[in-house]
């Protein structure tokens, strides 16, 4: 079984472009595969706590030493992790703010990204200390813009900092460079018909996205798998 990671950040609910993209994947990949668990976190409904001086001296704390308030101030990050271990395949929707992530979605990243839980530190590596310890991940970024041009190449792509952020912390979500699929929907603001293409184009890529993934059937590299299973080993973190 396939376990997902469905994550939407969107400050808007009904009318947003991303959260409407990530449904979609859900749904075309429970279409083919209806007993795949699919986890369900909604950052902007259910915002992550921001990172205290408190929750800094917990995290750096030896996990058999932290008190009962250490453990309390870490609870949020221990279930969200929790999560992360437990996905196979994570599923974002998120918007792009004022060209990055929505604070909502960067503060799951803090919560997530840590120390002794999702990545190693040991001097005695030199000048890369920092080592990532979860692996076998895909990330799917399911993403709506004001504007357009933010791919590579593109007129604002030096404006783009949403996706080379998730791709910079995607390692300690355990996911490779080349484990990350992003569709995006651009033009929004201009309302004409480039936007109506755009979404159009991204509603079909998605779906076409999720029919070659579910067809990998995506699983984590700890767990045994019936069928056909993606060979991930080049793509898990040393």
């Amino acid at each position: 079984m396939t376990t997902l990671l469905h994550l939407d950040a969107s400050g808007r609910t009904t009318r947003s472009l991303s959260r409407d993209l990530s449904r979609r994947f859900v749904e075309a990949w429970q279409m083919v595969r209806p007993t795949d668990r699919v986890i369900r976190r909604d950052l902007a409904i259910d915002p992550p706590p921001f990172i205290t001086e408190d929750w800094i001296a917990a995290c750096f704390t030896a996990p058999e030493k932290r008190d009962a308030a250490m453990q309390a101030v870490l609870a949020w990050s221990d279930a969200a992790i929790a999560e992360l271990e437990a996905a196979d395949l994570i599923v974002l929707g998120t918007p792009m703010y004022n060209y990055g992530m929505p604070g909502a979605l960067k503060a799951w990243i803090d919560q997530v990204v840590r120390i002794g839980r999702t990545f190693s530190f040991d001097l005695a590596r030199g000048d890369r200390p920092i080592r990532p310890m979860l692996g076998c991940k895909r990330l799917v970024v399911l993403s709506a813009r004001g504007e357009f041009g933010f791919a590579a190449g593109g007129m604002r792509a030096a404006a783009n900092h949403l996706d080379p952020h998730l791709a910079t912390c995607a390692p300690y979500l355990g996911v490779a460079a080349d484990a990350i699929h992003t569709i995006a929907i651009e033009y929004q603001e201009f309302g004409d018909a480039r936007h109506v293409r755009s979404r159009t184009e991204a509603e079909a890529r998605v779906a076409t996205l999720a029919t070659k993934l579910t067809a990998m059937q995506v699983v984590d590299t700890n767990g045994p798998a019936s069928g056909q299973k993606e060979d991930c080993s080049a793509r898990v973190a040393a």
